[in-house]
């Protein structure tokens, strides 16, 4: 079945402040909610019989959960055929440290190279169907990336903010991409800033991290995934690299979604959740633990892993939400046990992660150590982009 043939049926209903619960309009043009200023969240009838049978034939692609996501109009869908990224069995790296069933999901097999393909479909699909006539994005290097990919697939002008320091891999691709880019000093929260001057009298559409509702919902489609890829079961925990947070949130709410749908067993017991951080950048890890009351002040430094550099995340209180109700945990990694981690999944399981990715291996490790894992877990973790991109952050430190 091709694009062309598919019919959109979103069973999308509202908007919700996912502070209050004040409902929006899912048909206007959203950013964050007017009464707290918190992300909006896409509410969907979830009540109407809908049969995961439906999935049958269909493409292979995020785009084949259609009823629950929010685009309306399927002529306005823009797409490089992102989703439905390999469930991978670590064997050997099991066998060798005592898990029994431990797997990974490579996002880094998506169209960019990174998870923030699915994010940046799903906004600028609805960008493009909602008559918005250009974007702007501060960005560790993935999201804008992905956002000058698809903004040029739509036609749509682009302006990228991002580090200086980052990589020259993810300049070089949004230039390709015809993106306007602009380079900072400091971390994303400091490109945010320059966003908002850029964009102060509103003629851009800030796809910044859920600053608007639709990049969520194209990342919950990992949730989705797993469930489906594992037959309609869960892991037992997973681990995933959380800077904005957005797909940990995102993969939570699908299994909400799919609890209410009926898609998962009657007595299916939910996955613990891990937020794994870097130990230069670790706002959320210090508010969990107490060490401070949010993370709004929090300064953090540069990492290898750049997708992890987000002092200040707008979504740490859906984050800690999630690790409450999953009874989760978090864990930060050093730079010298990320360079570990991808040099291990290189050498031993031949996947070439991403830092961000090599950090959920490495807590996976340490947390089996430490008791909170069990051998007998099925264990997955996340790896959301491609290494390829970050040669420049790990330059000569390979024998490290």
């Amino acid at each position: 079945m091709t694009p062309s043939t598919l019919t959109t049926i979103s069973q999308i209903t509202a908007l919700s402040c996912s502070k209050c619960g004040n409902e929006y309009s899912h048909e206007a043009l959203q950013r964050v909610s007017d009464c707290c200023s918190m992300p909006l969240l896409a509410q969907y009838d979830l009540e109407g019989g809908l049969s995961k049978d439906i999935l049958n034939g269909r493409e292979g692609t995020m785009w084949r959960y259609q009823e629950v996501l929010p685009l309306l109009d399927d002529k306005f869908r823009v797409s490089l055929g992102e989703g439905f990224t390999p469930m991978l069995s670590l064997k050997t790296l099991g066998e060798k440290y005592g898990f029994e069933n431990l797997l990974l999901k490579d996002e880094g097999k998506n169209p960019t190279g990174s998870f923030k393909a699915r994010g940046l479909s799903m906004a600028i699909s609805k960008a493009y169907e909602k008559g918005v006539e250009q974007c702007i994005i501060p960005t560790a290097g993935n999201a804008g990336v992905a956002m000058a990919a698809y903004c040029a697939k739509a036609g749509l002008p682009a302006v990228v903010v991002m580090p200086r320091h980052t990589p020259k891999a993810f300049k070089d691709e949004c230039y390709w991409y015809g993106a306007e880019v602009h380079l900072l000093d400091g971390l994303i929260h400091d490109c945010a800033a320059h966003v908002r001057h850029l964009n102060q009298h509103g003629e851009y559409l800030d796809v910044s991290t859920l600053k608007e509702p639709y990049r969520l919902e194209g990342k919950k489609t990992m949730g989705y995934e797993i469930a489906e890829q594992l037959h309609w079961t869960l892991p037992d925990v997973i681990l995933y690299p959380a800077g904005g947070g957005t797909g940990l949130i995102g993969i939570w709410k699908a299994l909400q979604e799919m609890k209410a749908l009926g898609w998962l067993p009657e007595n299916v017991k939910l996955p613990r959740m891990v937020a794994v951080q870097a130990q230069n950048c670790k706002p959320l890890v210090d508010t969990y633990l107490g060490l401070q009351d949010n993370a709004q002040q929090y300064n953090g430094l540069p990492t290898l892993a750049n997708g992890l550099a987000v002092p200040r995340p707008l979504g740490e209180p859906l984050m800690l939400e999630v690790l409450e109700q999953s009874e989760g945990t978090v864990m930060a990694i050093t730079e010298d046990e990320m360079v570990e981690g991808v040099r291990e999944l290189a050498q031993k399981e031949g996947i070439f992660v991403a830092p961000e990715g090599a950090a959920t291996w490495m807590a996976a490790r340490k947390l089996l150590t430490q008791g909170w894992l069990q051998s007998h877990e099925q264990v997955l973790l996340l790896n959301t982009g491609n290494g390829q991109k970050y040669m420049e952050n790990m330059e000569g430190r390979w024998t490290v």
